[in-house]
């Protein structure tokens, strides 16, 4: 005998339980009941909450389907902020007058809203309490899938604390740095922005009215994205070095340089969230597969804010292999 753990088996074993994660599992029970067994594995707690995660997403009409799909939009749509409209401006930060270069409504040819703003938070636990309570779901959490062994039949995770996790198929959702995707020897595309991604959330004085806004600056685009309550998701790229300065500020010089780029446009504001930062690049595999191996999520494409892209790309990857495994398992073939 070697000594070794015995694994811990599964049919299907998903690393990261943020937005892809929890939407593959969410559909794969849906599809395919309790018959089948899979284990999320994810750094955090077991909890659903994202309290530190100040960002909110533009769900576009494909993704919502996806989610309406999976049960969870019903418990997303009363903190969905409609998206009525979209305006897009180019100029100077100094320029004294920001004209807006193109606007467009922000509607399906049925009239009804192509997008919605939906804070992470929401999101998040919408998808985890649609499986917390389901008995084919293993949770193992907190933990962190260290390294993969891809066999014939069977792939193989190491835990950072030593315990061992084997299934048919291991999903790849644990963010643009994945560990699971480096060990299966899946080679990436990288380059830096040179910039900062900046979040918060302010309150306005008066009605947003659902318009959403994308200043392009020349340190790069300030987006303000309206949210329930005439609040608004700030979404910020800026250059690292004006990202330090602005960001070390305290709340009222931070305040400022918000104001300042929101331009008075919905009078008075004020702070209602903390800070984020987080450094701006693009990672793309060269691969999305591997023998008993996939990734969905930031782990398949890591992207720039900018287009409000990822967590619709996410939510279209899990649907994609949703359908993929289930079309197999019900006709009795290996996943």
């Amino acid at each position: 005998m070697d000594g070794r753990k015995a694994a811990q088996k599964f049919d299907i074993a998903v690393a990261g339980g943020s937005f892809a994660g929890l939407a593959l599992v969410r559909g794969l029970v849906q599809a395919l009941g309790p018959g089948l067994r899979i284990a999320i594995v994810d750094r955090a707690s077991r909890s659903g909450a994202m309290p530190s995660d100040n960002r909110a997403f533009a769900v576009w009409a494909g993704a919502k389907a996806v989610l309406q799909s999976l049960g969870v939009w019903e418990a997303i749509a009363s903190e969905a902020q409609p998206m009525t409209s979209i305006e897009i401006s180019d100029s100077a930060l100094s320029d004294g007058i920001r004209p807006t270069r193109l606007t467009y409504d922000a509607l399906t040819a049925e009239g009804e809203p192509a997008a919605y703003m939906v804070p992470a938070a929401v999101l998040s636990a919408s998808l985890f309490n649609s499986i917390k309570d389901e008995p084919s779901v293993t949770w193992i959490a907190p933990a962190e899938a260290e390294s993969l062994t891809l066999g014939e039949h069977t792939a193989e995770v190491a835990l950072r604390d030593g315990s061992l996790i084997s299934a048919s198929l291991v999903v790849a959702a644990d963010g643009k740095t994945s560990k699971l995707r480096d060990a299966a020897g899946i080679k990436t595309l990288r380059r830096s922005y040179d910039q900062t991604g900046i979040v918060t959330t302010v309150k306005f004085s008066e009605p947003h009215n659902g318009v959403a806004i994308q200043h392009f600056l020349p340190g790069g685009p300030f987006a303000i994205l309206p949210l329930k309550g005439d609040r608004a998701c700030i979404t910020w790229s800026a250059e690292r070095e004006e990202a330090a300065r602005v960001t070390a500020l305290d709340d009222d010089g931070f305040l400022a340089e918000l104001d300042l780029r929101i331009g008075g446009r919905f009078g008075p504001i004020a702070l209602d969230g903390p800070r984020q930062s987080w450094p701006l690049d693009i990672i793309i595999p060269r691969e999305l597969v591997a023998h008993r191996f996939a990734l969905i999520g930031d782990a398949a494409h890591g992207v720039h804010p900018s287009a409000g892209q990822g967590v619709n790309l996410a939510l279209r990857d899990a649907a994609a292999l949703i359908e993929w495994i289930a079309d197999e398992a019900r006709l009795g073939l290996d996943i």
